[in-house]
């Protein structure tokens, strides 16, 4: 697949406008299948998501093997050992060395072996399951204190774009997306089979390019359980906007550390659940 390439998706006819970095169209894989509609069978092409197995290696250790989408791994292996508290800040990184014919990421830090003398042993991570009986510390991160605000109109706008950015989703139905925002742009974005690797990958992309996480907007398009939302509070991202529904927890701990936690931002609808003083529900922030 490639920039500008037409496929189609529900009868419809859509196009590719964002793969100039080439990494999307690593996610993509061309199938042959028998489709069958109001009685009638038909042989057609159809675009299907890759599924790929990430090793991640710090210092000389295997860490873990993800199942991911095939683009972005450099992103997703800092962002998943940011995530895990065995990187803190860029300089941390000596070396990143990226095999993708084998699938391995090798993270050398400056700590060396130090750095990784608690981690547990190596585990197999399904793409859609959570971490937190791997490495994730319970530690919840401290309130965060930002005057950002944020209209209805805004979201909506945010999210239309998100929509609009998803391309592999709308190809093939089989990605999450995520996306580091401020109040009219997409800053970071990526997709990905697993909802905890678009995280993790848009938020590798902010350490290792030096984006600054604190007073913007999150948006994701999947679940927010407490996980992903201690993923972002950790960042000190002051609102988190989601597609889809929150949990419980999620909730709870969105307003224990003071985080405006959105859900469902469809169309011109959206569920406030916390933090909504961060919502401006008269006029636009700008900004």
């Amino acid at each position: 697949m490639s920039e500008g390439q037409e496929f189609e998706r529900g009868g419809e006819r859509m196009k590719f406008t964002h793969l100039g970095r080439g990494e999307e169209a690593k996610m993509l894989e061309e199938v042959n299948i028998l489709r069958i509609a109001e009685g009638e069978a038909s042989a057609r092409k159809d675009v299907v998501v890759k599924e790929f197995p990430l090793t991640i290696v710090l210092n000389d250790q295997e860490i873990v093997t993800l199942l991911c989408s095939p683009a972005d791994l450099k992103y997703l292996a800092v962002g998943f050992l940011h995530s895990e508290g065995l990187i803190r800040e860029k300089k941390d990184i000596k070396r990143i060395d990226l095999d993708e014919q084998r699938g391995v990421a090798q993270v050398w830090t400056r700590g060396g072996k130090e750095a990784v003398s608690q981690v547990l042993p190596l585990r197999i991570k399904a793409a859609g399951g959570g971490r937190t009986a791997f490495l994730q510390s319970s530690e919840a991160p401290a309130r965060i204190e930002s005057e950002l605000k944020i209209s209805p109109q805004e979201v909506f706008n945010l999210a239309s774009e998100f929509q609009h950015r998803s391309e592999i989703y709308r190809a093939t139905g089989g990605t999450h997306a995520a996306a580091l925002c401020n109040h009219q742009d997409i800053l970071a974005f990526a997709e990905d089979i697993g909802r905890h690797n678009a995280v993790d990958k848009v938020f590798g992309q902010c350490l290792l390019e030096g984006l600054l996480t604190q007073d913007r907007v999150f948006i994701t398009s999947g679940r927010i359980s407490s996980e992903i939302l201690l993923k972002v509070a950790k960042r000190r991202v002051p609102i988190l906007i989601s597609i889809s529904a929150p949990t419980d927890m999620a909730v709870r701990l969105a307003s224990e550390v003071n985080l405006t936690l959105i859900g469902f931002a469809r169309g011109r609808r959206m569920n406030v659940y916390a933090g909504e003083k961060r919502v401006t529900l008269f006029q636009p922030s700008g900004g």
